[in-house]
């Protein structure tokens, strides 16, 4: 099965975007090969502030063949056949995405629905890209939620420009 990976940019004091939802903050790094990132999935899912952003002119585009599942109330039918809108995050909804992958799942989406998938046990892993700058306030990303939830760490790398890249595997509640 299709596992759901949160993969993330966060600033070092945790937001993943400034106050207005800029990200110019984030750190160039040629070492990172985002080609081979992006071959690893198939699949993305993202609320519909990020698909607004991530689909505006000039935004780099999705792999040819990419499913965009956007979870908005108040969203309607895009015409693009590849992207599919759903109204709340359920297990009937995250069933759906998983069968419709063939290679992981990135969870593209902002902080709110990454709480909500984690609050469901959607989240199979998360990986943060820690930036080496500080914002002092933007988006969180994490919104406070009721519950914690115990990550293991499964590997780490330091780049030059001093990002740090963290993955970890979500452990099932105790």
């Amino acid at each position: 099965m299709s596992r759901i990976r949160f993969k993330v940019a966060m600033s070092l004091d945790g937001f993943i975007a400034g106050p207005h939802g800029e990200y110019d903050w984030i750190v160039p790094e040629p070492a990172i090969d985002f080609g081979e990132i992006f071959a690893q999935f198939d699949t993305f899912v993202m609320g519909r502030g990020t698909y607004d952003v991530a689909t505006q002119d000039g935004a780099p585009p999705f792999p040819a063949g990419a499913k965009l599942f956007v979870f908005s109330s108040s969203m309607r039918q895009v015409r693009n056949p590849a992207v599919t809108i759903l109204p709340r995050v359920s297990t009937d909804a995250v069933d759906r995405i998983r069968s419709a992958a063939r290679k992981d799942i990135w969870l593209f989406g902002g902080g709110q629905l990454f709480r909500s998938f984690l609050a469901g046990g959607f989240v199979d892993t998360v990986d943060v890209a820690v930036m080496p700058v500080l914002l002092g306030e933007g988006l969180p990303l994490l919104p406070a939620m009721e519950a914690r939830t115990a990550l293991r760490l499964t590997a780490h790398k330091v780049y030059p420009s001093g990002i740090v890249a963290l993955e970890y595997a979500v452990e099932p509640p105790a």
